[in-house]
């Protein structure tokens, strides 16, 4: 389709508002403000080492040294384009009305809306600035973001929101996406009817319309997992694992190829374009942890999406958008992708595994020993 036919993201929202006579138009516009502040990041993240010196003085400002520096609530190290990231967001959508309050990965608690501003009836929660340790070395980072329905009692009263209302299970989520900012600058959106993604046009500045109705593949012959932490993990993901790497003289009956970026929003686009899936599961590394991935800022998003492109997101155990919340940033396990395979890991967790008993009756004998 040439350049000039392609929808833009403001009349795609507008098609979508049609279905819906009632709707005021909220939800598009702050999809609109959220549009702009990935815009405001790709730029950014862009001109890397050549960018403006106020992206540093501006994360100085906010608590970092000149190289990053700081530490977030969950006591990782800051890069500067996490709290200019961060800033970004807040600026952008904060003033224009549609929001009773925000959280982000970067910030402890919620962030109110400044008495100046008007307050609106949405919830904004995201991670501004995704795999951002990946920045210096040139490998796609993202902006992940999720939109909810504040409590009623927020908008009439216009009380200042507190961290459980942010605590509402992913199936709750009005809107979700993700920004990619690799080669191209992607937004990947969902409003509940389907994902579509949009392609920022440079010489435009406008998101076009270039992926409609994205699907993801039912089968796969892709996983992607951190091998590094195998002996770490819980025997289904072993055995799962283990049977992919056995190819095709293995049970599974194909060879598997296995990928591993280390940033979810890459991960998530691949998936999205070309099917696999995608492993961050507990382990037992950490055993206060039941997972590295923040629920509320990616799990719940990124679960969202791939539901409504015809994939599937679960902690293993249980479908991911049905896990109520209990802290503002809770970790948890999660494995997302193709339907089959993540069933297939599903079904692997709730069958009676055998137990390995090492005995030296049965030990491995040979000439030599390790």
């Amino acid at each position: 389709m040439p350049l000039s036919n392609r929808k833009t993201l403001t009349q795609y929202l507008i098609e979508q508002r049609r279905r819906f006579p009632g709707a005021s138009g909220e939800l598009n516009a702050l999809i609109l403000d959220v549009a702009l502040a990935c815009k405001a990041i790709a730029r950014s993240v862009a001109f890397g080492a050549l960018g403006d010196p106020s992206t540093r003085q501006l994360a100085v400002a906010n608590g970092g040294d000149d190289l990053g520096g700081s530490t977030n609530v969950q006591g990782e190290v800051q890069q500067p384009l996490d709290i200019v990231s961060n800033e970004i967001f807040i600026r952008t959508t904060e003033w224009s009305g549609h929001l009773a309050g925000m959280a982000s990965e970067e910030m402890d608690a919620p962030r109110q809306i400044p008495a100046t501003f008007k307050r609106g009836k949405y919830l904004l929660v995201f991670d501004p600035l995704d795999g951002s340790s990946n920045i210096d070395v040139n490998v796609s980072v993202g902006s992940i973001f999720s939109i909810l329905r504040a409590p009623t009692d927020v908008v009439d009263s216009a009380r200042d929101v507190t961290e459980a209302d942010f605590l509402q299970p992913g199936a709750a989520q009005v809107a979700a996406g993700y920004a990619i900012y690799g080669p191209t600058a992607i937004l990947v959106l969902t409003v509940g009817d389907g994902v579509a993604g949009f392609t920022l046009d440079p010489n435009l500045g406008e998101f076009k319309l270039t992926h409609p109705d994205i699907r993801v593949p039912a089968e796969t012959q892709e996983f992607a997992i951190n091998t590094s932490n195998s002996r770490f993990w819980e025997p289904p993901i072993k055995r799962y694992v283990d049977e992919c790497l056995a190819g095709r003289t293995g049970v599974r009956g194909k060879d598997f190829n296995m990928r591993w970026i280390a940033s979810m929003v890459a991960e998530a686009h691949r998936i999205l374009m070309r099917g696999g899936v995608f492993m961050y599961p507990r382990d037992t590394k950490d055993p206060a942890k039941p997972g590295r991935l923040r629920l509320l800022y990616e799990c719940n998003p990124v679960g969202f999406i791939m539901e409504q492109a015809g994939g599937r997101a679960s902690t293993g155990r249980q479908p991911v958008l049905g896990v109520k919340p209990s802290a503002l940033h809770q970790r948890i396990g999660i494995v997302f992708g193709s339907a089959q395979e993540v069933e297939r890991i599903e079904r692997y967790h709730h069958e009676r595994m055998p137990v390995e008993v090492e005995s030296p009756l049965f030990a491995t004998r040979g000439l030599f020993r390790d």
